[in-house]
């Protein structure tokens, strides 16, 4: 069995980011959103008010894909908790991932079935279960951090993770759009290159996994009693509760984290829908989303070797610093606003910047400022949950000023979140692995 520190641990640990972010990037961001967009607003699928009915009401589609991902968000908020405390009682962290990981790959395959308006039910079914499945598993990937790396390792690693998972999702991305958009393999239809992708998207995801549960080492399985099988999973948690909001700073930390989240994780989601209000063109969005995802990899890289020089605090905030002037150039962007495509590519720079090293750092300091412990499925599970109830807090903050004032006045409304996340990190201490 290898063992914590060990570069071949590390890379399988790594590697899961590799096999997973094809699931953020081409599902939750690029290709999926469009091609429902697409489908839902075609000739007979939706109304003559541009509507689609769907358990028995009319929504209009943006409305109900948003309140389709909510709901997987707050189903995960709600299980993580209860099953990483389980999975850190019988010490089976490897099973859940496994599991989740099938779940998602497997519901990704599934919307190459969406086809229709009779097959609405399966976009939105399999939408919810692919969060689920992806979201679920990054409880037990993130758990792994403290068992294949030493403390003053953790920064580097985690970066890798992240850069790895952008180079990987960049090649599958561009495979995908030329399947789309191209007849390079004797055809050419949009909506079977994007089915297409669906089904190597899920491929691409469960198979390159495996690299992963090879090395990950394997714990001692203990016995649950079969008649509470929860029970000891939630008595786990209750304790590690306790601890928790014993140490200052992982309380603290999860404060900040829970406003930066809010900032961070709306504007990743709601990117695609800002430029397109402001009349860019999909090809400049995508086009966008690309330029994030090359400069991702380079911003991991550089704020994972500042933080070795400065400390991971300072790191994070001069991170939040720069998602501030990326709210405030959104801000000032409309219609009009002349080169308006040009801007939004320095936005999508800016973004790529600090979007891989932010979530990485934030990975990487918390996995430091954790007590010597076995449970780390459970303490993660706290920071996953932070991040999931910060997106529906962005989510429901977001579309509430949109309706009421404008959509630049929301963009501006996440720099006051990015700001409190700035004020509670300066209320850290020094400790001996962070500073």
């Amino acid at each position: 069995m290898l063992k914590i520190g060990d570069k071949k641990l590390i890379n399988a640990w790594a590697f899961y980011d590799w096999a997973n972010s094809v699931y953020s990037l081409v599902i939750s961001t690029a290709i999926f959103p469009i091609y429902y967009a697409g489908l839902t607003m075609s000739e007979g699928f939706a109304n003559l008010d541009g509507k689609i009915a769907f358990l028995g009401t009319l929504w209009t589609p943006t409305t109900l894909y948003n309140y389709a991902l909510a709901c997987s968000f707050l189903i995960v908020a709600l299980i993580s908790p209860m099953l990483s405390g389980i999975a850190d009682y019988a010490g089976n962290k490897k099973k859940f991932l496994k599991g989740f990981c099938l779940l998602g790959s497997l519901s990704v395959m599934c919307l190459f079935f969406f086809t229709s308006k009779e097959t609405l039910w399966v976009g939105i079914l399999f939408t919810i279960l692919a969060s689920i499945g992806f979201w679920g598993s990054i409880v037990f990937y993130n758990a792994y951090l403290p068992e294949v790396a030493f403390p003053e390792q953790q920064d580097n690693v985690s970066a890798k993770g992240f850069m790895l998972g952008y180079l990987g999702s960049i090649i599958l991305l561009l495979f995908c759009l030329i399947l789309i958009e191209t007849s390079v393999f004797g055809y050419y239809n949009k909506q079977f290159g994007s089915q297409l992708s669906f089904l190597l998207v899920g491929l691409w995801w469960l198979g390159f996994a495996q690299f992963t549960y090879a090395k990950l080492p394997n714990e001692e399985i203990k016995a649950l009693p079969k008649d509470n099988y929860f029970t000891k999973g939630i008595k786990e948690l209750k304790l590690v509760a306790l601890e928790l909001f014993a140490y200052r700073e992982l309380k603290i930390f999860l404060i900040a984290f829970f406003f930066l989240s809010i900032g961070v994780q709306t504007i990743i989601l709601m990117a695609g829908i800002f430029g397109t209000i402001l009349g860019l063109a999909t090809l400049n969005l995508i086009a966008t989303i690309l330029l994030v995802q090359f400069v991702g990899i380079l911003g991991a890289y550089l704020f994972s070797r500042l933080s070795n020089k400065i400390g991971n605090i300072k790191t994070l905030k001069i991170t939040i610093a720069i998602w501030g002037l990326v709210c405030f150039i959104g801000f000032n962007l409309t219609k009009e606003t002349p080169n308006i495509e040009l801007y939004f590519y320095v936005l999508g720079a800016l973004i790529g910047l600090v979007m891989g090293a932010i979530q990485s750092l934030a990975r990487s300091t918390y996995s430091k400022l954790l007590p010597e412990t076995k449970d780390t499925a459970s303490y993660f599970s706290f920071f996953d949950v932070t991040e999931k109830i910060a997106l529906v807090v962005g989510m429901v903050t977001f579309g509430f000023l949109n309706s009421i004032i404008s959509i630049q006045s929301s963009v501006l409304a996440l720099a006051i979140f990015f700001l409190a996340a700035f004020i509670t990190l300066s209320k850290i201490k020094k400790t001996k692995h962070v500073h």
